[in-house]
């Protein structure tokens, strides 16, 4: 594999079309789709599904093209690197992000980092979990938010924030009459869950719930985003479990949160990172993400 099966990957991935693609990286089309051959083969899975109609990227596809464009940010960021490192500097923090973070918690950390440390440039990157724990491994992220701590040897995983699970109903829907809704009745009707795969630590922390009961979950849809999930149960697709914060942020109109009956139910977001010595930036970075953490860095601040 090369730069230039990655190149031509993308273009596809990106155009849908092989002509268009082919325009796009001014080759013929021939070498085109010989170049992806290649690269489906070195890789041994199938990147795209073809018809005579359309292009469409297979689940494969999606992940690699997430990777792709990594390393072409990989390379770009390199040069940025190079040209901070022969100034004396080195002052970018890269954060990445799976399952999602509240926008507005997200908003404050990044409006108290451009306050407290202006000279560090915080680059972010929407990954699912399985990208990010190879990120950090391979020094493309320093650090990471996720609904998991099964992250394996060489990472710390700290939990910083507990978000109430709820469930997300649509406007004049029967579920409303009670105030705190029994998990079978939920289960009654069509679920809207989030992607067990785009969002992978969500995805396992709402599924040990459903788990509790012994009744198998109707699924009317996966999503990606917590915004879509509140769209399709505003549109009346399905009922939503969700974190509250998340409904508190996005206020929509015809979607009203109650909790689950019982015992409440927290979803977790940890902080992940490698197991190494912490730079200044990220140091920093981690003190203001939780400052009553406490962490094994030492004294040194």
């Amino acid at each position: 594999m090369d730069i230039r099966h990655l190149r031509c990957f993308v273009a596809v991935a990106e155009e849908l079309h092989f002509a268009r693609a082919a325009e796009r990286l001014h080759i013929d089309q021939s070498p085109l789709s010989r170049a992806i051959k290649e690269l489906e083969s070195e890789l041994g899975v199938q990147l795209f599904e073809r018809s005579t109609r359309s292009t469409r990227l297979t689940w494969a596809g999606q992940v690699f093209l997430e990777d792709a464009r990594r390393v072409f940010a990989a390379l770009d960021q390199a040069k940025v690197n190079v040209k901070a490192a022969a100034n004396g500097y080195h002052r970018t923090l890269r954060v990445a992000i799976s399952d999602g973070i509240v926008p507005s918690r997200l908003a404050a950390l990044l409006a108290q980092c451009r306050v407290e440390e202006p000279e560090v440039e915080v680059r972010l990157f929407q990954v699912p979990l399985a990208q990010q724990l190879k990120g950090l491994r391979s020094d493309l992220y320093d650090v990471g938010f996720a609904q998991s701590d099964d992250v394996g040897d060489g990472f710390l995983s700290d939990p910083i924030w507990h978000d109430p699970l709820v469930v997300a109903v649509p406007a004049r829907h029967p579920l409303l009459a009670s105030k705190r809704i029994p998990l079978e009745d939920v289960l009654r009707y069509p679920l809207v869950l989030c992607h067990p795969e785009a969002c992978e630590g969500c995805a396992r922390q709402i599924g040990r719930v459903l788990r509790a009961v012994d009744v198998e979950p109707i699924v009317a849809d996966h999503v990606s985003t917590p915004d879509m999930l509140l769209a399709l149960v505003a549109a009346g697709y399905g009922i939503g479990l969700t974190n509250a914060t998340h409904i508190e942020d996005f206020r929509h109109p015809d979607v009203v949160a109650r909790p689950l009956a019982g015992r409440a139910v927290m979803l977790t977001t940890y902080l992940l990172r490698p197991d190494i010595e912490p730079s200044e930036p990220l140091r920093h970075f981690i003190e203001r993400v939780k400052p009553e953490l406490e962490i094994i860095l030492g004294d040194k601040s």
